[in-house]
């Protein structure tokens, strides 16, 4: 992922492991709903722990930047 060093940048201020409020934020604030439905439907990969959902940055870039993380 060499060639986003761009959204890294852009997502500098941002802690590595992101919660459904800061994907919202990273996308623009966009609504909880939809946050919700992107890691529900796997569409940027997340990890559920207890009843909250917890998503790597670097899933968030990847899904930015149209890669592929393999987990």
């Amino acid at each position: 992922m060499e060639d986003n060093k761009y959204t890294q940048e852009m997502f500098a201020d941002y802690p590595d492991v992101v919660d459904v409020s800061g994907l919202q934020s990273m996308l623009g604030n966009i609504g909880k709903q939809t946050a919700y439905k992107l890691v529900q439907q796997g569409i940027i990969k997340s990890i559920k722990v207890g009843k909250l959902y917890r998503i790597p940055k670097i899933n968030v870039i990847a899904f930015l930047t149209n890669n592929t993380v393999k987990n």
